[in-house]
């Protein structure tokens, strides 16, 4: 990918225990093993001078959004627990961007829903970037079929130039080829795919 620079930003979703450890409770079938892959991308983010930016979830107990409550997803990232905690190998650069403390859905960085009401609210990302003065974005981290495909998504639609670094991410794929499917439905919208840098 084009190389880093102060006008750009890293944002790394989601890489939590729940999801990246094989023991987590939303486990990813090979979460764990883009955390190298993705602490290259910090080191040359910071080379270049880019922000780094981490998302998390970060629910109460209970939400509309977990299963016993009435969602889908068993759960998960609970605040303040270990599932929720960004995994011990993540290399932790810069600020934490925590969604869903109040039962939204949290699936993007930049907005959240409220899973009753349909309602959207900004997290600070957008904020954080715009100080910054960012124009181009990369997003890799968990998963590509939900929170990254949610984030590369809105930051298309904030108008930032905006990157999936595709051998950093992977997909939950509950269906079969959600994951192929979300980056194809990413790149028809504008985001471009690409490798993530290799040191």
């Amino acid at each position: 990918m084009e190389a880093f620079d102060p006008h750009s930003a890293l944002v790394v979703v989601d890489v939590q225990n729940d999801f990246a450890d094989p023991a987590g409770s939303l486990a990813v079938r090979g979460g764990a093993e883009i955390v190298p892959l993705v602490n290259k991308a910090v080191a040359a983010a910071e080379a270049g001078g880019a922000l780094v930016a981490y998302t998390q979830d970060w629910h109460p107990p209970h939400t509309p959004h977990f299963a016993p409550d009435g969602g889908i997803w068993p759960v998960h990232c609970v605040a303040g627990s270990w599932g929720a905690e960004l995994h011990p190998e993540l290399d932790v650069r810069g600020p934490r961007v925590r969604k869903g403390s109040h039962g939204e859905d949290g699936y993007s960085g930049f907005t959240m829903r409220d899973a009753v009401t349909g309602e959207t609210q900004p997290t600070e990302l957008e904020g954080l970037l715009r100080e910054r003065g960012v124009t181009r974005v990369a997003v890799c981290g968990l998963a590509t079929d939900y929170c990254v495909r949610a984030t590369a998504l809105d930051a298309v639609r904030l108008g930032f130039t905006t990157i999936v670094l595709q051998d950093a991410v992977r997909a939950v794929d509950l269906e079969r080829g959600d994951g192929e499917r979300a980056i194809a439905e990413l790149a028809e919208a504008g985001v471009t795919i690409e490798s993530a840098p290799v040191r």
